[in-house]
């Protein structure tokens, strides 16, 4: 039996009878998948391992428009978007009730001269055509199973699954989720947190349309965010404390539908839940490194916070962009420090800035401290009545460091030529 190597270096991986891999990605989710599919079309051999994605989450993921670009580019929006929704407006109302309460804030996408700011999409249909895609992309190989240990060194990564595969690959793309066994290998330390906030979520009917608008209330227990949905449909986020979250969950239909109407203040008429209630507990999770030892973490292996200005799985496909980015510093060897070093330095900022953000915003919710409230409300007083600086936070919150260009280029306007 021929043994064979990956690389050289001081300690060397030799596989008798184990397969030999590019790249490797652990984890079959979203970012899993889309990470498969952009390294495919980068023209690299890859294996995805992962059981199939589940077909009952309720949830919905909203894109940006840099996200829908990228997916475009993959070739799979035209399939997702007759069951996405735009989202031409978002709107955020304070609802907490408390002594000093912020104005309400509208943010137009025609504003920075986009029809909309991104879609809204049922997970089960982003899972089910991105699970297509993959399934006949060539350049892809899967395996339906858990991977469950790996050994390093110098020169590659060996990947042990549950049903009792045996690869080696030059870099591992760990997309295995918050609680990730392949970052927790590559011995990538965590600060991990949890907030008293549990997220209901659920997709309901009404009888006004939402007119592509997406409402975030902002309650003394966090965000209350409906997000369109196809015709008169919407997606709902309930954050709340996790007694109520409890009550929440036991509550049969037509009284759940009673509560979200009033929350909603009727803006919608009528409601009639549409699907059953699904809770998840809110948790943060920064990583002190964003790849080492030829391991790079992408989506929530590397970024965990509360569901809040829609930045999830749109900081996923900025993870993805990165890493084709890093892969570009060294043409030899997919798996090399120059690329892990590149990973790392280039998505710091972005991920940092991002979880730090969403983190302070969602504890001026939870704070009853006046000094608290009083920025809020100065912040969104700002960015109601100042249409410049609107125009940055609209433009940074699509893509980092646009906000800025947008200054720019409005301050310095190209002029055409006759």
């Amino acid at each position: 039996m021929s043994q064979v190597g990956l690389g050289s270096g001081r300690e060397e991986i030799h596989m008798v009878g184990k397969i030999a891999k590019e790249i490797v990605i652990a984890g079959s989710g979203p970012a899993g998948m889309i990470a498969a599919l952009a390294l495919a079309a980068d023209g690299h051999d890859v294996t995805l391992v992962g059981p199939a994605v589940g077909e009952n989450d309720q949830r919905t993921t909203a894109l940006m428009m840099p996200a829908i670009g990228f997916l475009e580019r993959l070739g799979i929006w035209q399939t997702i978007s007759p069951e996405a929704a735009p989202l031409a407006t978002m709107r955020i109302v304070d609802a907490t009730g408390r002594l000093i309460r912020s104005p309400a804030v509208t943010f137009h996408a025609g504003e920075i001269g986009e029809a909309a700011f991104g879609y809204n999409m049922p997970n089960t249909v982003l899972n089910k055509v991105l699970s297509g895609a993959v399934d006949v992309n060539r350049r892809i190989s899967r395996i339906l199973s858990s991977a469950t240990r790996y050994r390093h060194s110098a020169n590659g990564v060996v990947i042990e699954t549950d049903d009792g595969h045996e690869m080696a690959a030059r870099l591992l793309v760990a997309c295995d989720g918050r609680g990730s066994l392949a970052r927790e290998a590559a011995g990538i330390q965590t600060r991990r947190w949890n907030y008293p906030q549990t997220a209901v979520v659920l997709s309901f009917t009404h009888a006004l349309e939402h007119e592509n608008i997406s409402t975030e209330f902002h309650t003394e227990d966090g965000p209350f965010t409906q997000v369109p949905l196809p015709g008169r449909r919407s997606n709902l986020v309930w954050v709340a404390n996790p007694a109520l979250a409890d009550t929440l969950m036991a509550l049969d239909p037509v009284a759940l539908a009673q509560h979200v109407e009033e929350r909603m203040q009727s803006m919608l008429g009528k409601i009639a839940v549409e699907t059953k209630q699904q809770a998840w507990p809110l948790s943060g999770l920064v990583p002190n490194a964003f790849a080492a030892n030829r391991t790079v973490l992408v989506g929530e292996a590397a970024h965990v916070f509360p569901p809040i200005g829609a930045q999830g799985l749109n900081l996923g496909v900025r993870d993805v962009e990165t890493l084709l980015n890093a892969l570009k510093t060294d043409q030899d060897d997919v798996g090399s420090e120059h690329v892990t070093r590149a990973y790392d330095r280039l998505r710091r900022p972005d991920v940092l800035a991002r979880t730090g953000s969403v983190d302070a915003l969602n504890r001026s919710l939870l704070t009853g401290f006046l000094p608290a409230q009083l920025a809020r409300s100065m912040g969104l007083e700002l960015l109601r009545s100042f249409a410049p600086l609107r125009s940055f936070f609209m433009r940074e919150g699509l893509r980092p460091g646009s906000g800025f260009s947008g200054i720019l280029s409005a301050r310095h306007p190209k002029v055409r030529r006759q």
